[in-house]
């Protein structure tokens, strides 16, 4: 199945976490926070300003992002689980 976002709205890939800390040990799943990276899957056409014309979005599919730690909504599709939220919820874009 494939998602179409509408609007500003974007969906995002969460990746992998640390499996361990900066001192060398091994952090449990049970331990673990969500990350807060993740890399663009799919995004919407761009919110609509005063003129009614669509403003694009600054993230593009494929770019690697940061966002913050509880924005957006959860969602599973065909057993991956995504992340759907605003492009305001974007604090950074990660470039190489």
């Amino acid at each position: 199945m494939k998602l179409r976002p509408l609007h500003d709205r974007i969906i995002v890939k969460r990746l992998d976490g640390e499996e361990k800390t900066a001192g060398g040990l091994y952090i449990p799943d049970t331990a673990k926070e969500k990350p807060q990276k993740g890399e663009v899957i799919a995004v919407g056409n761009g919110k609509k300003n005063d003129e009614g014309k669509c403003a694009p979005l600054d993230v593009k599919v494929g770019d690697s992002i940061l966002f913050g730690k509880y924005a957006g909504t959860e969602v599973k599709v065909d057993g991956e689980e995504y992340l759907m939220m605003r492009e305001d919820d974007v604090l950074a874009v990660i470039e190489n």
